[in-house]
């Protein structure tokens, strides 16, 4: 039979001892056949399709229009947009229950599968308010609630979820994988969100009507797409443990051997070439992932000052109806779909951080350029579709790479949790830069938003300094 090393820094002798379905999971020492690999990729890009779809129900423009429709207050939006960041706080939690599990796929229908059921409650909700049982004030509170827990569930699972996929996806195809799959995330949205703006606005029972049958379609995917999570190759993650705390122990015994050698010819780039297996036994011994760390805490906050209210600027500032909003997210998903190929690639050669630099000094600037847009013809048809096209391009580059630099820095064992330790640093920065952005858009003398368009630029920049510093195993 054809097979393909699992992509770990586990010795390559091992071999290959069951194809594991998800009720058997796979021990990480175990080899994975081609075949295995192939149909757990297709199906990973499958469900990122699928949950396309139901996240356009359960976020972005067609949430806040529902909002507005139900007349909910600024602090209303500011909270929906604190919320999914804060909940990262909870990752870590969610990773030392994920270590404890041995099953990745069972895991993730606990917390991904119940907090997207969640959802039914709201469409619930929907038809109460279309009955006249319910008065739209509480359908807000309980649209809030909703996304907490839902979002809570989801950030229990979310660093399990990459540490599964990091075991199957094959290093050197990291790039170009995960460029395709969101590549086909980004063209679902490119297809369905006018298609949902559409069937929202025209929907003869009313928005809020048409909002509530949008999201039961989405539920009902983002379920069908859990299901395909069944056909990747399952990990045990207290065999993955286990295993590389062995490896580790084995690894010091022989370091310590070569140490006098290593001394007097140390080689940087040998060290810099090396995938980590367990560097060391805590987080905070690790300088190279707390360099990160800090680049993406750092980054989180800067980008999160700005991010929420360009929305905001267009639906109020410039008075746009929604439907040219939805227009302009769909060229951004366009001009994502075309470009996640070609930095997925590009990264395989070159390597993440170089790309993380160079785009990261570009996304820096956008804001500025949203300083000259205002209400004319020019800007609506010309100058706003070309920076959501620039934008779509270039966070293509930052998602992707942000993501591909992580999965190489951390070590095998206990992966997830450091996963979980990004996710919870950057989630509660991005909520802090949200609410510093929130307040000082109360004061005239910093220049409302377009003030604060300039100093999230600004800070971007400041943030790509310790990127500077990080070292990216193999390059």
């Amino acid at each position: 039979m054809d097979f393909v090393q699992v992509e770990t820094t586990a010795p390559r002798t091992l071999e290959v001892f069951q194809i594991a379905s998800p009720s058997t999971a796979l021990s990480p020492t175990s080899r994975i056949p081609k075949d295995a690999i192939r149909t757990s990729l297709k199906a990973s890009t499958t469900d990122s399709v699928l949950a396309a779809v139901y996240s356009l129900g359960t976020g972005g423009i067609l949430l806040s229009n529902f909002l507005v429709e139900l007349g909910a207050s600024p602090v209303v939006f500011g909270m929906l947009c604190s919320i999914p960041m804060l909940v990262n706080l909870i990752q870590p939690l969610g990773a030392y229950l994920s270590e404890r599990s041995t099953s990745r796929f069972q895991y993730s229908l606990r917390t991904h599968g119940i907090g997207r059921l969640l959802w039914l409650v709201l469409v619930i909700g929907i038809v109460g308010v279309n009955l006249g049982v319910i008065n739209t004030h509480p359908l807000v509170i309980l649209t809030l609630l909703i996304v907490l827990f839902s979002s809570l569930l989801g950030g229990l699972g979310a660093a399990s979820w990459l540490s599964w996929v990091a075991m199957i996806v094959p290093r050197q195809l990291r790039g170009r994988y995960f460029g395709i799959r969101n590549s086909a995330a980004s063209l679902t949205n490119l297809i369905c969100v006018p298609i949902a703006g559409l069937v929202v606005s025209h929907w003869y029972g009313g928005s809020i009507q048409g909002y509530g049958v949008v999201l039961l379609i989405g539920i009902v995917f983002g379920i069908v797409g859990l299901g395909c999570q069944y056909f990747q190759v399952d990990m045990n993650p207290r065999s993955q443990n286990t295993y590389y705390g062995k490896l580790t122990q084995t690894n010091e015994i022989q370091q310590e051997a070569r140490e006098q050698e290593a001394l007097s010819k140390e080689d940087c780039s040998d060290e810099d070439s090396t995938p980590p297996v367990a560097p060391a036994s805590s987080i905070w011994k690790n300088s190279n992932f707390l360099r990160f760390l800090l680049y993406f805490s750092f980054w989180a906050l800067a980008v999160n000052l700005s991010s929420p209210f360009f929305n905001l600027y267009m639906l109020d500032t410039l008075d746009l109806d929604v439907s040219y909003v939805t227009i302009y997210n769909s060229l951004q998903a366009g001009a994502t779909l075309l470009m996640l190929i070609l930095w997925g690639k590009l990264a395989d050669k070159i390597g993440n951080r170089p790309i993380l630099i160079c785009i990261g000094i570009l996304v820096a600037g956008t804001p500025l350029l949203w300083l000259g847009i205002g209400a004319n013809h020019l800007d609506i048809w010309l100058w706003l579709p070309l920076l959501h096209i620039l934008t779509g391009g270039t966070w293509a580059a930052i998602d992707l790479c942000n993501n591909n630099i992580q999965l190489a820095i951390a070590p095998i064992k206990n992966q997830s949790i450091y996963f979980a330790t990004a996710a919870a640093v950057a989630g509660a920065s991005g909520a802090l830069g949200t609410t510093i952005g929130s307040f000082i858009l109360q004061f005239a003398q910093f220049g409302g938003l377009l003030g604060l368009f300039a100093l999230s630029s600004l800070f971007r920049l400041t943030a790509l300094i310790p990127l500077l510093f990080v070292k990216e195993p193999g390059r």
